[in-house]
């Protein structure tokens, strides 16, 4: 799929920054690589730490990351982070997943979450994980207008 990306012009954010600009504002859109790349929950593919040292400057930074579980490690600097991978749980009744892919199980299912100031927004997304069943967590792509 990566490849199948850089082939079409579109550039992956894995461990990287890009400095932009909407408005004459200029502010960062970091990407990390996947914390479970390699199908253990302690082994990923993810730099935080070297996709943080290149921010080389003060303007606004927002982060990219697969799986939610990196939220507790982000620093104070990131203004926001999106993230999917769980998709809400799949199955969600009355805001509770019985199974989410987490390490955190609900605390990160789905949704839009502030703790100690950080916010993190984790979307439904579209697809399934091996259980192609949805329930209470309609497929969604999430708009953030400023």
């Amino acid at each position: 799929m990566g490849l199948e990306l850089q082939r079409a012009g579109i550039s992956l954010l894995e461990n990287r920054v890009l400095r932009l600009e909407k408005n004459d504002k200029p502010f960062w859109l970091a990407g990390l690589g996947d914390q479970w790349a390699f199908f253990n929950r302690n082994r990923g593919a993810e730099d935080l730490p070297g996709t943080m040292a290149q921010i080389t400057d003060d303007a606004p930074a927002l982060l990219l990351a697969h799986e939610p579980d990196i939220f507790p490690h982000i620093p104070s600097r990131i203004g926001l982070t999106f993230c999917g991978h769980t998709h809400g749980g799949q199955v969600r009744v009355l805001g509770y997943s019985p199974i989410v892919p987490s390490n955190y199980g609900n605390r990160y299912a789905y949704g839009h979450i502030i703790e100690q100031g950080r916010h993190l927004i984790v979307s439904g997304g579209l697809g399934t994980g091996k259980v192609h069943v949805r329930l209470g967590v309609p497929p969604e792509i999430v708009l953030v207008e400023t």
